[in-house]
């Protein structure tokens, strides 16, 4: 038989390679800012055109490149970092795998402009599907540009697999702002369509958050630094009360090195315990300084993955860091009982962290429960002795009538209620609240149970769906026009759906570079803190879309019907109660929410008479 082993082309090796580095225009870009990290430049510019399908370009002031590293630089595996097996050991560079440039070569049409300081001509190089199609010197800036035109123009199958302009723009923005923010010595700039979206100096980290997220930021940050042995902890933590219901902001990094880590963000949260309301998440950009001996950056190809040779110790200092943070800025009390302070291993830390988990749980409880104990206790005291008022009612309930004041009344049709209206307070006595979260009511066939917070985002859903289809929500103008600072990436975000707002009752304008005035708002929503809903709903609708794929006027119904139902724990009177059964009855889908979960159930009579044997 014939020999069929046989090794791939180079080309198409990195066309393989390419599906692994670069899923997405955001993989490039990512990659391309690192070798400009790792390249020394101060200042680095970025241009994208349809969201990075024809055109992404990153330019640098770096210490560029010769004319034979720049040719070397389009091989699989050539790297200038690594020479010997320890030094994957020792990595604190960003790009050190090499294949990155010769994988982007495979998939784009590829133009490099690079020159060193000391040299007075540059090198071109310009290449299309791995092929060089074109070497020569050129006149060009000190650091090199990188431009990447018609990313997967050979690989159609790769390419219809990209998804809306508006969603490989988000990723592109988070891959920057990622960079900017372990970077902040380092000046960015972002154009999007010959728009620029970013423009941000070199400074201080207090500054980039800012500057990337908005100047409603500046009040919320409480700084952060520790430092035990080899570990060194520094960067800022949100104050509780600016937490929101997404947890988009949060960012790890190690060694410069953006991180997820859900063990690592265990170790915040446990933090905030007993800080923040139920479902919400603060703000944090945490920098984690250790030796690389201890930790493997290459777990994952994206480089986002990492592992601690020791991550009980590290979860320990990350959480007495984010703790002391808090504690410094008067959030929470300084002491911290539950961390023992010997820490010490083989990273000169203990691994025994937390002694006394139970002082801990009562420390952060314990208030609380008192006070809860405390208003039941007053609650039950004012239902055994009523006000003056409602004695004197009683006492005059129970006085006997005077004889001669005694009135007759004769049987007549006129004082006998007709069938229905019976039917109607019989409906109307047989309902009530189950722990301000359920409604309960009699039916034929026994009892049924809705789930409020449920039933009412399917009444505002198909509510909001009506108004998106018919363009004509109505809007109630606010008394007082609100200022809303937005971080660019919202910003762009509110513009793109501006009519589709306007169709659901929201009424904003552009104010400013990253400002919108909010002048009305949903007619139904009613008077209520326009700011907190109008953010709670770009919250709501990028994760939603991180989540699912779902058509853009679908996920703002969804949006806003989430954040504005009724939420659990809301007292309903009997009216309320009977209308909001009505209007869930109405809708053309009453059974789930928008989001599959289960609006009502019905607890037949036979099942309840076989909980007592019957």
């Amino acid at each position: 038989m014939p020999d069929i082993i046989r090794l791939l082309p180079d080309s198409l090796a990195n066309q393989i390679a390419a599906g692994e580095v670069v899923q997405r225009p955001a993989s490039a870009i990512k990659e391309l800012l690192e070798n400009s990290i790792d390249a020394g430049a101060t200042d680095i510019k970025v241009i994208i055109k349809e969201a990075g399908k024809t055109l992404m370009q990153v330019m640098d002031n770096g210490k560029g490149m010769s004319e034979t590293d720049a040719r070397m630089s389009l091989e699989r595996h050539a790297t200038s970092k690594i020479s010997k097996t320890e030094d994957l050991f020792s990595i604190r560079t960003m790009g050190f795998r090499g294949e990155a440039l010769a994988s982007m070569a495979a998939v784009s049409q590829l133009e490099i402009k690079t020159r060193q300081p000391d040299a007075e001509l540059g090198t071109l190089l310009y290449v299309e599907a791995s092929e060089v199609k074109k070497q020569e010197p050129v006149a060009c800036e000190q650091g090199t540009s990188i431009c990447i035109k018609n990313l997967f123009y050979n690989v159609p199958a790769r390419r219809n697999f990209l998804k809306s302009n508006g969603v490989e723009m988000k990723h592109i923005t988070d891959e920057f702002q990622r960079v900017a923010l372990a970077n902040p010595e380092v000046a960015f700039s972002l154009y999007q369509n010959d728009l620029e979206t970013y423009n941000l100096p070199a400074g201080k980290l207090s500054q980039r958050i800012v500057n990337l997220f908005g100047k409603n930021y500046k009040e919320q940050l409480a700084s952060c630094h520790e430092e035990a042995g080899e570990i060194s902890i520094h960067g800022y933590i949100g104050k509780p009360e600016f937490a929101k219901k997404t947890r988009g902001e949060q960012f790890f990094f190690v060694n410069k090195r953006f991180v997820r880590s859900n063990y690592l963000n265990h170790a915040v949260m446990n933090a905030f315990e007993g800080l923040l309301a139920e479902g919400s998440f603060p703000f944090y950009v945490l920098f984690i300084e250790i030796d690389p001996i201890h930790v493997d950056v290459n777990v994952h190809p994206t480089k986002t993955e990492i592992k601690f040779d020791d991550e009980r110790t590290v979860y320990a200092i990350v959480r007495a860091a984010a703790k002391q943070a808090l504690a410094t800025h008067n959030i929470t009390p300084a002491l911290d009982f539950s961390a023992d302070i010997n820490l010490g291993s083989k990273m000169n830390f203990s691994r025994e962290t937390i002694k006394d988990k139970n002082y801990s749980q009562f420390r952060s409880t314990g208030n609380s429960n008192l006070q809860k104990s405390n208003q039941e206790h007053w609650e039950k005291l004012f239902h055994e002795h009523p006000g003056k008022g409602s004695m004197n009612r009683d006492i005059e309930r129970e006085e006997p009538a005077d004889a001669g004041s005694m009135t007759l009344t004769f049987e007549s049709n006129l004082n006998t209620k007709s069938e229905s209206e019976v039917m109607a307070a019989e409906h109307k006595k047989s309902i009530f609240q189950l722990h301000q979260k359920y409604i309960i009511t009699q039916v034929k066939s026994g009892m049924m149970i809705v789930d409020q917070q449920a039933a009412h985002e399917r009444i505002l859903f198909e509510k909001y769906m009506g108004c998106l289809k018919s363009s004509k929500g109505a809007s109630q103008q606010t008394l007082f026009p609100q200022t809303l600072s937005l971080n660019p990436g919202d910003h762009s975000l509110v513009m793109e759906m501006e009519e589709e707002l306007r169709a659901l009752g929201f009424l904003v304008e552009p104010f400013g570079k990253n400002d919108i005035i909010i002048k009305g708002m949903p007619a139904e929503i009613g008077a209520a803190n326009e700011k907190e809903i109008f953010e709670g709903l770009i919250e709501q609708f990028k994760r939603n879309k991180s989540e699912l794929s779902i058509p853009r006027k679908e996920n703002l119904a969804r949006a806003l019907a989430k954040r504005t139902a009724l939420k659990h724990g809301t007292r309903l009177s009997e009216d309320e109660m009977s209308g909001l059964i009505d209007q869930l009855f109405a809708c053309d889908s009453p059974n789930y929410a928008p989001n599959g979960q289960v609006t009502f159930y019905i607890l037949e009579l036979n099942k309840i008479d076989n909980f007592f044997n019957k």
